[in-house]
């Protein structure tokens, strides 16, 4: 399960653009209300509404395609929309006390994000589903009960609490350093806090009010086309979702347009060479390796094997595309951590600020610009006590020391320890390397717990397990961290205190930790068939993390023959296939393929990614015609169509529970099948 950051490059450009205007003269007359003040009721009603939708959103994301966009500027034009029709209703009626602010809006922001990333980060899409009864049955290995965990709520919530609020705790301390010393970009939280900055202009809101408009037409045709589609899906493989566009081969193939809103939104949101490369991807595995694999059966694996087993054609897709994973995730955290050993050296041995990967910026004698003094004086205003940060990290991690074990009896308290001494090194590696590239190792850091503390275990002891819990205190310590340092920064730019993010943050963090939790357990409740490969849900990720686990425990023995080979070959490529990108410079490395994005369709298909070009496509026809146009109501198009589609889970999910089928299965078979069944029917 991958987030995918977008539009770096557009969001630098726009970050040099802004520098040489002064924000802070607009809103001179605007005095910066105390830190108390920009922590209202209204703004945490108005968060826990947002991230109960934007967490329906990421779950069904997460199990479909694991690919998740960024939802940030959505979050913050839709707080930004409903505060402010909030505020307007009580100005008329003569009962408004406080204004709408910024800062109020960047709280909103904060604890939206921060509630909904746990819907990512608490693992419902990867490692934690993986350690389900129904995920292990689907490999021979390790599926005894020592490495099997179902899912429930109660140790759902428990665990998300005793890990989701580390990686906050670790970096506060280094806020200073990180925004005001270092000057790291955060291309994200300064994308963010531009967006919030300029609703809170005139023409900025009027131009809000104009993308909300654009924004809930197509959330009411998304939904209404997803409930269209439900009265067509009574059986399996009925619907539109499995309308074979381009031939009943095809479809065998997993080539065709499943007709999702949702997919065709995240692919307008991301970058055309993410969308190009997941269906290069599709076209190398789908289209020629598998059709090519397949034609061994019986020599390179039994013929006698279930499509799902991992030692036939399964294993092939699963495996070779963890290769390219590991390949691409290896050297991205190389490449990021010795960026950041550079960016460090340089900054305290040379006391320089020209970071890698930033772009120029100014040398340390100049003064501070107007905009940067206001700044800095209201950042390091409101402090947050060192003691707080270390006395809550300290005290969190030892009732996580002692609490863990209960709800994994594989994971050891020792265990625990050493990844709570190691984890605020790595959450400061990772907020810093987020800093400069905009890019979160959270997941790569987790793999590295899998594998580490899996080996530790041993197999005999629940390894596979351990190794999956500990990939879940992991990445929840460094991607709360990173996701903090970039809230900080949209903070610094909207003159939004920190104690304010911090507070925002935390109640953010424990939002999710209940809402996130519940969600899926609709969904699992819901589906019965979820993450079986094939669903409406399958869940891609969580049967990658677990094979990982097994990697980490068992070795390579499981593989089918020739797989090893093939791993190594496509683990080298996503390496070579990086260096290539970097060697040649952004002009270039814009054609080049990413292998990350490559590996996704290895398991999945085709599917999504047609639906995601055709994003692409329109986004692309759009800009030929009207540039500023797209480039203005885009954003608010694809998050309608990606709201739309997915807040329908939530009655369908419902209509599941209450026992409501479809009335109608819309199938599609080959003429000769066709006749069969027009006999059958006659006789």
């Amino acid at each position: 399960m991958e987030r995918i950051e977008n539009q770096q490059d557009n969001r630098r450009n726009n970050v040099e653009e802004i520098e040489t205007i002064s924000t802070e003269r607009i809103f001179d007359t605007k005095a910066a209300p105390p830190w108390e003040k920009q922590l209202t009721c209204r703004a945490f009603m108005v968060s826990f509404a947002l991230s109960v939708l934007l967490s329906f959103i990421v779950m069904k994301l997460n199990l479909t395609t694991g690919i998740i966009p960024s939802l940030n500027g959505s979050a913050g034009l839709l707080g930004f929309f409903f505060v402010k029709t909030w505020t307007k209703l009580l100005k008329k009626s003569g009962l408004l006390k406080q204004a709408f602010t910024r800062q109020e809006n960047t709280v909103i922001q904060t604890c939206v994000v921060a509630s909904s990333g746990i819907a990512f980060s608490g693992g419902f899409g990867s490692y934690l589903f993986a350690m389900s009864e129904g995920i292990a049955k689907q490999s021979t290995e390790a599926n005894k009960a020592q490495n099997i965990k179902n899912p429930s709520l109660g140790w759902m919530i428990g665990f998300l609490f005793l890990v989701s609020f580390l990686g906050l705790f670790s970096v506060v301390p280094l806020r200073k350093i990180m925004i005001i010393d270092f000057k790291l970009i955060y291309p994200s939280g300064t994308a963010t806090a531009h967006l919030i900055n300029s609703f809170h202009t005139p023409q900025g809101a009027k131009l809000a009010k104009k993308q909300v408009k654009a924004l809930g037409k197509f959330f009411s045709f998304s939904f209404l086309w997803a409930f269209f589609q439900w009265f067509f899906t009574a059986g399996d493989n009925c619907g539109f979702s499995n309308f074979p566009t381009f031939g009943l081969k095809a479809f065998e193939n997993k080539f065709y347009f499943d007709f999702s809103a949702t997919y065709v939104g995240v692919g307008m949101i991301c970058p055309y060479i993410i969308n190009i490369s997941l269906l290069l991807g599709a076209i190398l595995s789908w289209g020629i390796m598998w059709p090519l694999i397949e034609t061994k059966k019986g020599h390179w694996y039994p013929e006698d094997l279930s499509s799902t087993s991992l030692h036939g054609l399964q294993g092939y897709r699963i495996f070779i595309g963890i290769a390219m994973i590991l390949g691409d995730g290896l050297y991205n955290f190389v490449k990021v951590l010795s960026q950041t050993l550079f960016g460090l050296f340089q900054q305290l041995f040379h006391n320089k600020r020209d970071l890698p990967s930033t772009g120029p910026s100014a040398p340390v004698n100049l003064p501070l610009s107007y905009d940067d003094h206001r700044r800095t004086q209201l950042f390091l205003k409101d402090q947050i006590p060192t003691w707080v940060a270390i006395g809550g990290y300290a005290t969190i991690a030892a009732i996580s020391t002692i609490t863990l074990p209960k709800i994994f009896h594989q994971l050891k308290w020792y265990h625990a320890l050493v990844m709570y001494i190691i984890a605020p090194t790595l959450a400061f590696c990772n907020a810093y390397g987020c800093g400069l590239t905009d890019w979160s190792m959270a997941s790569t850091y987790g793999k590295l717990a899998i594998f580490t503390i899996g080996a530790w275990a041993g197999a005999s002891n629940g390894g596979v397990l351990a190794g999956l819990a500990a990939c879940g205190v992991m990445m929840n310590i460094v991607s709360t961290a990173s996701d903090l340092m970039q809230d900080f920064k949209t903070g610094y730019l909207t003159l939004a205190s920190p104690r304010s993010m911090f507070v925002s943050q935390v109640i953010g963090t424990a939002m999710g930790c209940v809402i996130s939790p519940s969600v899926f357990w609709l969904f699992y409740q819901a589906f019965p068939n979820i993450g079986v490969p094939g669903s409406e849900y399958p869940a891609p990720y969580v049967l990658v993390y677990r094979n990982m686990s097994i990697f980490g425990v068992e070795g390579f023995s499981t593989l089918p023959k020739h797989c090893l080979q093939l791993c190594y070959a496509f683990f080298a490529a996503a390496i070579l296939v990086n260096s290539i990108r970097d060697v040649v410079g952004k002009k270039w490395a814009k054609y080049i393929p990413l292998p990350m994005a490559m590996a996704l369709p290895f398991y999945l298909g085709g599917y999504f990614t047609i639906d995601m070009c055709v994003g692409s496509l329109t986004v692309f026809v759009w800009r030929k015609v009207n540039k500023a146009k797209a480039e203005a109501f885009g954003p608010a198009v694809a998050s309608g169509l990606i709201c739309g589609d997915g807040i329908w889970t939530l009655p369908s999910s419902i209509l599941a529970l209450a026992g409501v089928q479809p009335p109608i299965c819309m199938k599609f078979l080959t003429r000769k099948t066709n006749s069969r069944v027009d006999k059958l029917l006659a006789s």
